[in-house]
């Protein structure tokens, strides 16, 4: 749980980064891919993840514009790039002026429990990692490059003059 908006903040920087440079790697024909006909595909993980931003924090007080709903899902992967660089900015924004360290200690319910907003902001950013580890198994299906997150990716290594290691 977050005592203070600097912790957050730092942390959602870095995390919203994270899953910004996967968003950025996507395509419109990666969109389609998928594990099984019963499994959500790559674009509409993608897009659960840009709405959910909005869906997640809407128990709170917090006003901002960002997609409230994860479906439809958008055809074009650079739409869905762009939207989240716009959530995440205008959420930014609004934890900036509309709250405060105390208010990181106010209970709000979510789904169905109580829970301060310091839990439900650490809550955000495990639901958007979680996600991402979905979209990178999804992407390398789809036969896309994968961006380093925690650590370089294994077409990385070669920047650092090392060879990937075996799995």
């Amino acid at each position: 749980m977050f005592q203070t908006l600097d912790a957050f903040l730092k942390s959602w920087e870095y995390e919203a980064g994270a899953t910004q440079r996967l968003l950025n790697h996507l395509t419109d024909e990666s969109l389609k891919q998928e594990i099984t006909s019963q499994n959500w595909n790559l674009g509409r993980t993608a897009w659960h993840t840009v709405a959910a931003i909005r869906i997640i924090t809407s128990n709170t007080d917090l006003t901002f514009e960002a997609p409230e709903k994860d479906w439809p899902v958008p055809a074009s992967a650079l739409f869905i790039a762009e939207r989240y660089q716009q959530a995440s900015h205008a959420f930014v924004q609004a934890v900036q002026t509309q709250w405060s360290d105390d208010t990181l200690q106010e209970r709000i319910d979510f789904f169905g429990q109580k829970m301060p907003n310091g839990a439900l902001l650490m809550f955000l950013i495990l639901h958007q990692s979680h996600h991402r580890g979905q979209m990178t198994v999804l992407m390398r299906q789809a036969g896309l490059t994968v961006p380093g997150i925690y650590g370089p990716a294994k077409e990385e290594w070669a920047i650092f003059g090392m060879e990937a290691p075996k799995m």
